[in-house]
């Protein structure tokens, strides 16, 4: 593998070559921004973001995480993205920075990179297959790329976040990848419905879950494979997509190219890449992604009903929908402002797919709380934008936060629910400006 990310001899399914350039050039594999090297990124013109904004991300967006993680963060650019935050590289874990979080839809090549498995392949659309089937299924076939999109097509706009998102900012710290705020992203999938696929096979009443595996593996044979599992219920449900355009475009290589798996409302550990197989089956999955991986504490959190009974337990369910959250993003901490001028703070909410009903604002640390602005609805499970303009009046240190309650009465919690794997953090907002 000599460091690459990329095969080409993939065992699990043969594939061959994707396009993953950048306009027809290969983004190099590494970018940091350190010293000079921030200027050396400004001047290349690959970054969107201004200097000043680029040498803000990582001591401000990260300030709270493991000293380790803060120092080892560093913008760089994957082949077919803009420059994000590296977090690991094998396997390729980025997250984007929050200046894309300015608008309700993500760019794609800003869009967040994660991956359990380092052994990933480049994939040819035209002699890529899934296969469908599995003992819960009356018959086993194969469908083409070609015979997707020969279906008929359904798009949702969807948040796909890491079911770790935040992770690096719980105190105390948990093991894991150390995210920050940007493992997620919100994008218009376009596909097939899942249930159409799975009706060309026939699902039987014994059927319990559907079970995907990608093409992504495992360097190392020991390494369990990514296999994951949704209830049948949820597979059936028209938004669940096997999706092959993201913004209008193909898939990125790096976000599944060429058909994904896209679960709106759940988190996004079940939305496989590159998938390669789709099964039904009568059994709970019992692979370690299933089990012990991704799991949540009994009663923790607030589920609206018991969402994966076939793989509940006594001591812990699996994660599935996403709490309600939002995230400032008009501002990083510390940034300066001036007193007597209108101050603009903007963001996204979000949540589960009931639909977010209100964001309040506060600029005096939660002592009061004012209404904000709705932007456009793209959705039940789509970021919303909102926004609220201010005048600060006095100078120095004025704290703002955020809180989104949804259209069933959740809102974000004010202090952080504690769990093993640093799941759902959604603690309300609390962001620092600097009123000179």
């Amino acid at each position: 593998m000599s460091g690459s990310l990329f095969r080409s001899d993939v065992r699990k399914r043969p594939h061959a070559h994707s396009g993953v350039a950048n306009n027809g050039r290969a983004v190099s594999r590494r970018r940091f921004l350190a010293g000079t090297g921030a200027a050396a990124i400004a001047a290349s013109g690959v970054i969107d973001l201004s200097l000043a904004q680029a040498e803000a991300i990582g001591p401000k967006l990260l300030r709270e995480l493991p000293e380790g993680a803060r120092a080892a963060a560093v913008l760089d650019a994957l082949p077919g993205k803009k420059p994000l935050i590296k977090l690991s590289y094998r396997p390729p874990n980025y997250e984007t920075p929050i200046e894309y979080f300015r608008t309700a839809i993500t760019p794609n090549d800003a869009f967040f990179v994660r991956y359990h498995l380092s052994d990933i392949p480049e994939v040819d659309a035209a002699t890529w297959k899934v296969s469908v089937g599995g003992d819960g299924a009356n018959a086993q076939t194969e469908f083409t790329l070609d015979d997707l999109q020969k279906m008929p097509a359904v798009e949702v706009v969807a948040v796909n976040q890491c079911s770790g998102n935040r992770r690096g900012l719980f105190q105390p710290h948990v093991p894991g990848v150390e995210w920050g705020y940007g493992a997620m992203g919100c994008a218009r999938w376009k596909g097939a419905r899942l249930k159409d696929v799975l009706d060309k096979v026939g699902i039987k009443k014994e059927a319990i879950e559907i079970v995907f595996d990608g093409a992504d593996g495992p360097v190392i044979a020991k390494t369990p494979d990514f296999i994951k599992s949704i209830p049948v219920w949820k597979a059936m449900e028209d938004s669940t997509l096997i999706a092959y355009e993201m913004n209008g475009q193909p898939l990125p290589h790096f976000n599944g190219f060429p058909a994904r798996i896209v679960v709106p409302g759940w988190t996004g550990t079940y939305w496989v890449k590159h998938v390669t197989s789709i099964k039904a089956v009568t059994k709970p999955e019992t692979g370690f992604w299933m089990n012990p991986a991704y799991r949540i504490p009994v009663g923790k959190f607030p589920l609206v009903t018991r969402a994966f009974t076939s793989q509940e337990t006594a001591v812990n369910v699996p994660i599935t929908e996403m709490v309600v959250n939002s995230l400032i993003t008009s501002h990083v901490e510390s940034e300066s402002v001036r007193a007597g001028v209108p101050v603009n703070i903007g963001g996204i909410a979000w949540d589960a797919g009931y639909g977010i009903l209100t964001v309040d604002l506060s600029t005096d640390a939660g002592k009061t709380w004012q209404r904000t602005k709705l932007g456009e609805d793209l959705g039940r499970f789509a970021f919303r934008t909102f926004s609220y303009s201010f005048r600060p009046t006095s100078k120095g240190r004025q704290i703002v936060m955020a809180r989104a309650t949804n259209k069933i009465g959740q809102t974000q919690t004010s202090e952080l629910i504690l769990n093993p794997a640093g799941y759902h953090h959604n603690v309300i907002q609390s962001l620092a400006l600097n009123v000179a």
